[in-house]
């Protein structure tokens, strides 16, 4: 077994948010699998516990909704409170509020093995911080006004129950959020609103241990209760961000404002589902496109195709991933393949982009995703490579297929999530290079570039031994 250390790097991210309704913004972002030589342990390891929440349900006594779910992928630095204190927390595209370890908290972690000091908050330590109570408009809004035994005096709680068993608890606050606005030429300035985000009162589980701890979460889905939401009724953003992750430098750009170069194809975002999720229409293989049973995207009361930036790789239904892995395997039929810890393995010297085929997905209204053999192969050795491609089917604990597009598809792509006109578009992109934000309202343009955390912040850098997320795998490989 291969007992190889990886490089855990997290991103310090800096938030740019102008201060009219089409401000900009960047986020500094770091994928923690970049480059060649990834443990096939480390993905599926990372895999198997944010799908466990992500799929988990959600109990909500007296408020909150949303679905915090913990990528160990990214992480931001914010600042809350006044005077305001430091806290890193993880940034998820599938989870909705913003939550951080409170001064209650006696499960909360202590340290954390990413080389960063938590913090826990105390909105008493905090000049304008405000407690939510449970009569107040956004507490009732997260429960359609229906809270039994309600009075002034009584906190608006959440709590959320992951689907491996972990779960956070505690109570919404009111407070001051400062961050970096815009000013154009990659010049910036202070600015700060007031959001409301959870104070986590009782961890459980995984939230309740050290290693990958970090202060909270951050999500950036469509609810709204979401921080994202929050600043644009507040007519400090608008509701669209992006992000394009490098895959080979690890670094790249999460964007927030009007991507105006470059220009990207659009597919819808189905409505009224928890993700972001898409409708997939057809799946080409080298030209060839594969023939596929009717019912696979046929959306009826599924729920289409997520896509989701925290995930490493991509699971796809039995009656999908079975023909594409055999069309694949098709173009090298001398080759050997065999399985290594349920990924299709082979040795292979040359280019795997001149032995093997693209891949290319085709979406509701015209819009496609190509994969290219780097892309979808990850090396793991010398000559040696596996196949990403998961089969969600063998996956999952109930055997429910699901269509799930994580980083081995999204790489090297720019990604624009439109809330405001409820559509998601990408393109093929160079992501160590910038993109152009417009604010709609002076119409000036700001190029947003990209950002290393290796080269931009003084986190320290820690290892892990492969060996303990095997161990960890084994047991708990839940999708």
């Amino acid at each position: 077994m291969d007992r190889k250390t990886i490089l855990l790097v997290c991103v310090y991210l800096l938030l740019l948010f102008g201060s009219s309704v089409s401000s900009t913004g960047y986020f500094r972002v770091q994928r923690k699998f970049a480059g060649k030589g990834r443990s096939m342990t480390d993905l599926k390891f990372h895999d198997s516990r944010r799908h466990g929440r992500m799929l988990g349900a959600v109990d909500l006594p007296l408020g909150g909704i949303g679905l915090p779910s913990e990528a160990g992928l990214y992480f931001a630095e914010i600042r809350l409170g006044t005077p305001s204190k430091k806290y890193y927390v993880q940034v998820d595209t599938g989870s909705d509020i913003l939550w951080v370890n409170c001064i209650q908290c006696k499960q909360c972690p202590k340290k954390s093995d990413l080389g960063v000091e938590l913090t826990l908050y105390d909105p008493n330590d905090s000049k304008s911080g405000k407690l939510i109570t449970c009569d107040q408009p956004f507490c009732s809004s997260q429960y359609d006004n229906q809270i039994p035994n309600c009075t002034p005096d009584v906190l608006c709680q959440y709590i959320v129950q992951y689907g491996d068993g972990s779960s956070t608890a505690g109570y919404y606050v009111k407070d001051v959020l400062k961050y970096n606005q815009g000013l154009g030429n990659l010049q910036t300035g202070e600015a700060n609103a007031s959001v409301i985000f959870g104070c986590g009162a009782q961890q459980s589980g995984d939230l309740g241990t050290s290693g990958e701890a970090v202060d909270g979460i951050l999500g950036f889905g469509q609810s709204n209760s979401s921080v994202i939401s929050q600043l644009a009724s507040a007519g400090k953003v608008k509701k669209v961000f992006a992000h394009c992750l490098d895959s080979v430098n690890g670094g790249g750009i999460f964007a927030i404002g009007n991507i105006v170069r470059p220009k990207v194809k659009t597919t819808p975002i189905i409505p009224n589902q928890q993700h972001y999720n898409v409708i997939m229409k057809a799946i080409e293989v080298g030209g060839t496109v594969l023939r596929l049973p009717t019912e696979v995207f046929d959306t009826g009361d599924r729920s289409g195709t997520i896509i989701d930036s925290g995930t490493t790789l991509a699971y796809l239904p039995d009656s999908v991933f079975t023909p594409l892995i055999n069309m694949i395997m098709s173009y090298q039929r001398a080759i050997n393949f065999h399985a290594v810890q349920e990924f299709q393995c082979f040795k292979f010297t040359g280019s795997v982009d001149d032995g093997f085929p693209s891949i290319t997905l085709h979406f509701d209204g015209g819009l496609s995703l190509t994969v290219y053999p780097h892309e979808y192969f990850f090396q793991i050795g010398d000559d040696a490579w596996c196949i990403g491609w998961q089969n969600s089917g063998m996956q999952s604990k109930d055997g429910k297929d699901v269509t799930l597009l994580g980083d081995l598809v999204l790489s090297n792509k720019l990604v624009v999530y439109d809330l405001e006109n409820q559509t998601i578009g990408w393109t093929d992109y160079n992501c160590s290079s910038s993109v152009r934000v417009q604010d709609e309202k002076t119409g000036s343009v700001y190029n947003i570039g990209a950002h290393d955390v290796s080269t931009a912040s003084s986190l320290e850098i820690w290892r892990f031994h492969v060996i303990l997320f095997l161990v960890v795998a084994l047991l708990n490989l839940i999708y």
